[in-house]
């Protein structure tokens, strides 16, 4: 598999990223949906990566600066049929090696609260990540779960 960054200017990650806010626009209330679009996911602040075995674009990721030392964590997925099979533990690993490069010292992130996001909630346990109250802009919802790590 390959990490790489994307410049978000292709026909596939394009469709991948709408699969992404409509499945979001599907499973949560528009006022508790914080999934960026492809053009918040192209403003200045934000890094993109996607995941591709050979051809097949299998996932996505990015961090959104919010301060000098605090980032967050946007737009993981994994193509469903690609759903437990390594892919997100490799793109989360290599996320937080490159928050760290960028030196931040903090990674935070937004995530659904229903049983629909506990093994996304589960792999960032697994990273260390732990609950935290809501960070810059968010404010307390009962559809989310904020979570954080110190890097």
């Amino acid at each position: 598999m390959k990490i790489a960054v994307d410049d978000l200017s292709g026909p596939e990650i394009a469709r991948f990223l709408q699969e992404h806010v409509q499945q979001m626009r599907s499973l949560t209330p528009l006022e508790s949906k914080h999934a960026l679009d492809l053009d918040s996911l192209r403003k200045p602040g934000i890094t993109f990566w996607s995941v591709s075995d050979g051809d097949s674009l299998v996932g996505c990721g990015a961090i959104k600066r919010l301060d000098a030392g605090h980032a967050e964590l946007k737009s993981m997925r994994t193509r469903p049929a690609r759903q437990r099979s390594g892919v997100a533990s490799l793109l989360l690993e290599h996320i937080i090696a490159e928050a760290r490069r960028m030196r931040f010292t903090r990674l935070s992130l937004e995530t659904g609260a229903a049983e629909f996001f506990l093994p996304a909630r589960r792999l960032y346990e697994k990273f260390g990540f732990r609950e935290c109250a809501p960070f810059a802009d968010y404010r307390p919802d009962r559809n989310s779960t904020f979570m954080t790590r110190a890097l």
